[in-house]
């Protein structure tokens, strides 16, 4: 039967200079060349995906990318979607509506852009890893062509301020959507259909693979689910204490230290 590894990449698959360290590479490099699936899992874009998947030459027989938190999968064979589930678009504007009137930075995506409504420091402080053009408007929903993945929050200074936000967006808009935190400073927005735990499941189910020959990793708490869900789960030893606590292990090195080679030896 073969498996398949889900990773996180910030913190969890990437060191901090953004690359793979070689013993991971190796690791990963062995693990599908013996039959075995790898997915990214991350809250990124689809279009930060497939760059960072261009960088480091993730081309992967049989690989998979779910990005945006579990709202969108794709079948990188293949070169399609297989799954995507966007916030109602109705909802947007509440949204941003709630961040204006707790002084929150807010923005969404489209396929290949950022859309704002301002391009001050959150936002700066977000694209410096992300990279992608921006669109800056007042009229969100104008500016978006389909119902968007997911919106997220960024607060870098004010953690309580960021934590009443998501109170609020949570007693206004929590029948249809999720929040959770991918770090202290960014709180992320989607339908709770997705979410990464639901990915594994998803991604899993479709394959034909056996939840309990799925491996996840992670390192924040919006890497919870989908350890949880996985077979495996597995927290970066330089994850949080919440993450460390829902894991099946705990790695003995850090993600600037290949902390995941380990756990994919076929």
């Amino acid at each position: 039967m073969s498996k398949i590894f889900f990773s996180d990449l910030d913190g969890t698959l990437l060191t901090k200079e953004k690359k793979i360290g070689p013993k991971t590479r190796r690791a990963l490099d062995d693990f599908v060349a013996a039959g075995n699936h790898f997915a990214i899992c991350t809250g990124r874009g689809m279009d930060s995906v497939q760059m960072v998947r261009e960088e480091l030459d993730l081309h992967y027989p049989g690989m998979y990318a779910v990005a945006f938190n579990g709202a969108e999968i794709y079948d990188c064979d293949a070169e399609e979607t297989i799954f995507r589930v966007g916030v109602p678009m109705d909802l947007v504007p509440g949204i941003f509506q709630t961040a204006q009137e707790y002084d929150i930075h807010c923005h969404t995506y489209t396929s290949d852009a950022l859309v704002s409504p301002d391009e001050g420091e959150a936002m700066l402080y977000y694209n410096r890893v992300i990279r992608r053009p921006i669109i800056v408007t007042n009229d969100i929903v104008a500016a978006l062509p389909e119902d968007p993945c997911k919106v997220i929050a960024i607060e870098l200074h004010d953690a309580e301020r960021l934590e009443r936000f998501r109170g609020a967006i949570m007693e206004r808009f929590g029948d249809t959507l999720t929040t959770v935190y991918s770090n202290p400073y960014y709180l992320e927005i989607f339908r709770k259909e997705a979410g990464k735990g639901s990915a594994v499941i998803r991604l899993a189910a479709h394959l034909g693979i056996r939840l309990e020959d799925t491996i996840a990793a992670g390192d924040e708490q919006n890497d919870i689910s989908m350890i949880e869900a996985a077979g495996l789960g597995i927290a970066m030893c330089n994850a949080t204490e919440e993450v460390k606590k829902s894991a099946d292990v705990i790695t003995a090195y850090d993600n600037d230290h290949d902390g995941l080679a380990e756990y994919l030896k076929v």
